[in-house]
């Protein structure tokens, strides 16, 4: 009898997250710290479960910062707090991936900690890191 080891293929991990194969795939396995397969199910790659999970909590997973539900924020507010650009929030919002401003009064636009978080909730990205 022969031993195969356990582990998970790509299908396994994007259905376990809740991700799409083509973004387990095609974005997550290409980070430089996605760990090597433990071994081959026919021809689908096999990874540690817990190693896959490392690297995602540890490289791929944005934390959520605490912001107070109903303080509204600027986009440069936003940029602070979490990193995401004040012309990413633009840019997106041109296209329909931000919600609009809760208050529009004075040029800048401002959003609540609320729907920042909401926002938040959807996008999961890479987080900058000092190496690169």
């Amino acid at each position: 009898m022969v031993d195969t080891p356990t582990g998970e293929t790509y299908e396994q991990i994007a259905a376990r997250h809740g991700r799409s194969l083509a973004r387990v795939r095609n974005v997550w396995a290409r980070h430089p710290a996605w760990p090597a397969p433990i071994g081959k199910d026919g021809k689908r790659l096999l990874f540690d479960p817990a190693h896959v999970d490392s690297v995602i909590r540890e490289h791929i997973d944005r934390p959520h910062p605490a912001l107070e539900p109903t303080r509204l924020y600027t986009a440069k507010e936003i940029e602070t707090l979490t990193g995401i650009t004040a012309a990413t929030i633009r840019a997106d919002r041109h296209k329909g991936r931000w919600p609009a401003p809760d208050d529009r009064h004075g040029r800048a636009h401002r959003w609540t900690g609320a729907t920042i978080t909401q926002a938040l909730e959807s996008r999961r990205t890479y987080r900058k890191t000092q190496e690169g």
